[in-house]
């Protein structure tokens, strides 16, 4: 098994929330900068910038993994990730027929730039992508399944969009094997108050929207190989791992 220093969750350009330096070629120089072995590009209800930022991880030695932080229709976010670019896209279409079809501003929520190989903008998304989608959580894990991918909820210890800030509470019938902590410290009191999360493998990831948010090299996940569908594999195992 290989140690990859890892962050799963960023976000470009995209996302209205995102800074514009947030490029597919910035966040991807910036993660080799750092040392990152392998990152998730996962902007808010979009996968429209995972193709730029395959193609410069793959001229930086970066493992990139393309995704998504879905919105469900609970406002909880959950990341969704895949072995595949095109069961990425095909999820990717799946959602956006799915999301309120409330009109981007830009003056209000920020740019949803999509972005080519060079940086060069070649369009944008009209619908606001921070909004809800119709997809419910409990939902979500099997419809990303389909698609190939993996999913778990994100940010479960922040105040806001998190499973339980937003639910209060682990669905029963959950299913999920992965949970993203913001700040590992919390972790502890968080299994005491739910303990569904010890049977969770955990991970730490920065919810980067600036350059200067990508997590150092600090976290590592233990795969086969730097691959995608082996970085997945290990997240998807009944192991109960910490990786943070």
């Amino acid at each position: 098994m290989i140690p990859l220093f890892y962050d799963l969750h960023i976000h470009s350009c995209l996302s209205p929330c995102g800074d514009d330096d947030m490029t597919p070629a910035d966040i991807v120089a910036m993660a080799s900068v750092k040392g990152l072995d392998v990152i998730g590009l996962t902007d808010h209800n979009s996968c429209r910038n995972c193709p730029a930022a395959l193609y410069h991880g793959e001229a930086r030695g970066v493992t990139v993994i393309p995704g998504m932080e879905l919105t469900t229709a609970e406002e909880v976010h959950v990341i969704c990730l895949f072995p595949t670019l095109e069961g990425a896209l095909a999820f990717d279409t799946y959602v956006y027929e799915r999301l309120l079809p409330v009109p981007n501003r830009e003056d209000i929520f920020g740019k949803q730039q999509i972005m080519d190989e060079k940086d060069h903008v070649t369009g944008t998304v009209e619908n606001l992508l921070i909004n809800a989608t119709s997809i419910s959580f409990d939902e979500a894990f099997p419809i990303v399944e389909s698609f190939g991918g993996i999913a778990y909820p994100a940010h479960v210890d922040k105040s806001s969009t998190g499973l339980l800030s937003n639910l209060g509470f682990v669905p029963p019938d959950s299913s999920f094997l992965c949970a993203e902590f913001h700040d590992p410290g919390s972790l502890e009191r968080i299994c005491a108050e739910h303990p569904y999360f010890r049977k969770c493998n955990i991970i730490c990831s920065s919810d980067a929207h600036y350059l200067g948010d990508i997590q150092e090299p600090k976290y590592r996940i233990p795969a086969k190989s730097r691959k995608a569908s082996d970085v997945l594999r290990t997240l998807s195992q009944r192991s109960h791992q910490r990786f943070c």
